[in-house]
């Protein structure tokens, strides 16, 4: 069974391995054990409302059940940018014209801005690879929805997933070689690591605050600007078939696509409905069934599930077996938060 939960302490050391897959360019999961302690405890003392709005992030594992191991990760922030500021490019478009030559130019600029102040976050999302077959990176991704329809109250009118740009195996980043390491002078994994391990004020320091001509910019630069890494495009299909769009801006490393939505807009959030459990020992589970995600409504212990439901799925109520009950924490008559995925 694959379960969708609430981080723990005891994740650490798989949490750890997983970073070390992870490669360069995922910044929220570097592979360095007292930076992911340090976040699991951030994660669990949100949970435990011990955090205020400004330092609240939730870290979900998915679990393979039978061979207790954690096989994945996502995470939400509930506000970016309240205390150290969050920097994004914008790509603005320009236009310069000369009557006198006949001329008309229009070209893009990249402008750095904060867009996203205040904003809740989807990130941290990376999935073994030897996991990645059947649904599993959408119930890893997906799931996230139901806890914020189940917990609107904590989260931001806006939501956006900043994605993992172009980087090669090498780990350079061709956005990075052009235009950062000449401000920043050190490399993309580096500059990628301080960030997230909490030096980010070399950004404001460093950064170039004047518009940057996308034209002058090699090839290869100009190419990645919006783009996303060949491993985060599944993850990208996702979001974009829960209503999240493109809107110019980019992240100032790698230039990877930013990705927005307003959150009660996203599918998921909007189709998702509560429905009470019945405990039963009859329950099929055909691969010709409708995939649904199903969670439990507590906070910090918060579970979901992937079930194939074969009778209409406008019922009242919701069979599950006791080990699905289990899985969940709920007992039978309790309330839950249900979706299709195709509805």
């Amino acid at each position: 069974m694959m379960l969708f939960r609430s981080v723990q302490h005891e994740d650490l050391g798989d949490i750890l391995n997983l970073s070390s897959r992870a490669g360069v360019g995922l910044t929220t999961l570097p592979n360095n054990q007292e930076y992911l302690a340090a976040r699991i405890s951030r994660s669990i003392d949100s949970f435990n409302d011990a955090r205020g709005r400004a330092q609240q992030g939730f870290l979900f594992t998915l679990e393979d059940t039978e061979k207790h191991r954690v096989v994945g990760v996502s995470a939400l922030e509930v506000a970016v940018g309240l205390e150290a500021p969050f920097y994004n490019f914008r790509v603005q478009k320009s236009v310069q014209a000369s009557r006198e030559l006949s001329v008309y130019n229009t070209f893009e600029t990249l402008i750095v801005g904060q867009d996203y102040t205040g904003c809740s976050e989807l990130c941290t999302l990376f999935l073994d690879p030897d996991y990645q077959g059947g649904r599993n990176g959408v119930l890893l991704s997906k799931s996230r929805f139901l806890f914020i329809a189940a917990f609107r109250h904590l989260f931001s009118k806006s939501i956006f997933a900043e994605m993992r740009g172009i980087v090669n195996q090498q780990g350079e980043s061709p956005f990075w070689n052009a235009l950062g390491q000449h401000f920043f002078n050190v490399p993309f994994a580096e500059a990628d690591y301080l960030t997230v391990t909490g030096s980010k004020t070399f950004i404001a320091e460093l950064m170039p605050f004047h518009p940057i001509y996308v034209p002058l910019l090699p090839e290869g630069a100009r190419q990645a600007i919006g783009q996303v890494h060949e491993n985060t495009l599944p993850a990208r299909t996702i979001l974009e078939k829960e209503g999240f769009a493109y809107h110019n801006a980019v992240d100032i490393f790698d230039a990877g696509a930013i990705l927005d939505a307003e959150i009660d807009n996203v599918r998921t959030v909007k189709a998702s409905r509560l429905i009470h459990v019945k405990e039963s020992a009859n329950v099929s589970r055909s691969q010709d069934g409708a995939p649904c995600i199903v969670s439990n409504l507590h906070f910090q212990e918060f579970k979901a599930l992937l079930l194939n439901i074969s009778y209409p799925l406008d019922s009242d109520e919701l069979r599950l077996t006791s080990a699905e009950m289990e899985a969940l924490h709920v007992d039978d008559g309790d309330p839950v938060r249900f979706v299709s995925l195709f509805s």
